[in-house]
């Protein structure tokens, strides 16, 4: 079978496997690549393809993935995150564009979006009660903030395959995706802000009672007063719901709430700063082990939650992460597959024959697959495996060939992401409210992130 139509197959057989009939995505994907293989004619190869792409896959991302989910939830329940994000609250007059940029800062270190959102949530939720914001603009600014950081800052997973499996300039491609990321979540929250007048003009519109609800705008609030947890903004104190469990600890110590994510921060970034940095620069700033020591820093940050309870806190947050490493791995299974079968070369190929410029064509295969799929991570695990061929002919830059790539993953959230009924559940919201809020403010985002890709690429390349 042509190559091409091995790919249409894995990608109609993805979607109707996840989206139809809800088969978890681990299986989904391992399932539709032993039939890509033996479509291929290859189905002992398909095998070991297989088996290579989920090893490959879980050594790269194991302990950066358990890192991260184990210190995102030590601090929430230290009340380290609910200080932070007092912080950010209080140094910032407008509420909404702090939840965005809660969201930008937090997705990344602790290596999954999703997980920044549901930490933030409740206090979405809560902004929305207490100043009168639409809920669905409160939860549209977080989430979008979060994605923006996720799919374009190294290191996120998202960007980190890709980088190692290209051999992209670290230095130049946290630069690049910095700069393009900082826009495109400055549009996610213009969108979201957007979306929160429209809601209100609408509600206003069907009040039956002739009660004018208050027009939805930037409220500039100085923050009064300032705890652990707690945020009063007018008067209004609003507790961060998810508290502390086990012993009572008290005010969280700032350090001790900021180190375990902003350390293995510094320590990547002082290693990526040098081109032959030291082989302590190199050790301690490799991400897997920073992001260790950022653990050994969280749970000593929960040691007034107990030992017994820091003991609990742990496991579940391996299992959690045990959940993203399985569907990952799938990812690199269908990659590793795809890649046997010369599906991307072919699929590249295509798009180039038709013309189009050559930066589009990581663009539309990325896009073509996060729509197909849902998993943002696996899409940057699958792309670049698909289009290595065609690096030599593409004449693109590493750097700009992975932006490209990602600018693709906002492209199409729908019911196969996971995000997409996690975003709803947890803010209340029905799936048509997702669809406009989540889907196309994502999709704005995904325009946005590649035009100013193009823009780097044509003026200084």
């Amino acid at each position: 079978m042509h190559p091409a139509l091995i790919f249409l197959f894995a990608l109609i057989a993805i979607l109707l496997l996840t989206a139809k009939f809800r088969l978890h995505p681990f299986l989904s994907l391992v399932l539709v690549s032993l039939f890509t293989g033996v479509l291929a004619g290859e189905p002992v190869g398909a095998v070991e393809a297989i088996t290579g792409g989920l090893g490959s896959v879980f050594s790269r991302f194991a302990i950066i993935i358990t890192s991260g989910s184990i210190i995102g939830l030590l601090l929430q329940k230290t009340g380290g995150m609910s200080l932070i994000a007092s912080d950010i609250m209080r140094l910032s007059r407008n509420p909404l564009l702090a939840l965005t940029f809660l969201g930008f800062l937090f997705s990344v270190p602790m290596m999954c979006y999703i997980l920044a959102y549901v930490i933030f949530i409740p206090i979405a939720k809560e902004l929305a009660t207490r100043l009168n914001y639409p809920p669905v603009s409160t939860a549209t600014a977080l989430a979008l903030g979060a994605v923006a950081s996720f799919n374009l800052v190294y290191p996120s997973p998202v960007i980190i395959s890709a980088a190692e499996e290209l051999s992209a300039n670290t230095n130049t491609l946290i630069l690049l995706g910095f700069f393009i990321a900082v826009p495109t979540s400055t549009a996610g929250y213009l969108y979201a802000r957007r979306l929160g007048k429209t809601e209100t003009t609408r509600a206003s519109e069907h009040d039956h009672q002739g009660q004018a609800q208050p027009e939805f705008s930037e409220i500039t609030e100085t923050p009064q007063k300032e705890e652990a947890g707690v945020v009063q903004e007018k008067g209004i104190e609003m507790q961060v719901k998810d508290g502390v469990q086990g012993r009572a600890t008290g005010k969280p110590v700032r350090l001790e709430a900021y180190a375990p994510i902003f350390l293995p921060l510094f320590l990547i970034l002082l290693q990526a700063g040098f081109e032959h940095p030291h082989p302590l620069f190199a050790f301690l700033g490799n991400p897997n082990v920073a992001l260790l020591i950022g653990v050994l820093l969280s749970i000593f940050s929960g040691r007034k939650l107990g030992l017994e309870m820091v003991r609990t806190l742990v496991e579940k947050a391996v299992r959690r992460s045990g959940v993203v490493l399985l569907d990952l791995c799938g990812g690199g299974a269908l990659g590793a597959t795809l890649a046997m079968t010369g599906a991307g070369e072919a699929l590249g190929r295509f798009f180039l024959q038709i013309n189009l410029p050559h930066i589009l064509v990581p663009f539309l295969v990325a896009a073509a697959l996060q729509t197909v799929q849902g998993s943002r991570v696996v899409t940057m695990l699958v792309a670049p495996s698909l289009l290595l061929p065609l690096v030599p002919e593409l004449g693109l830059p590493a750097e700009i060939l992975i932006l490209a790539m990602a600018s693709g993953t906002f492209m199409i959230s729908h019911v196969n992401d996971p995000f997409f009924w996690i975003f709803g559940e947890l803010a209340e919201l029905e799936p048509s409210e997702v669809f406009r809020s989540n889907t196309l403010g994502g999709a704005l985002m995904g325009v946005v992130s590649f035009l100013l890709v193009s823009g780097v690429y044509f003026i200084f390349y």
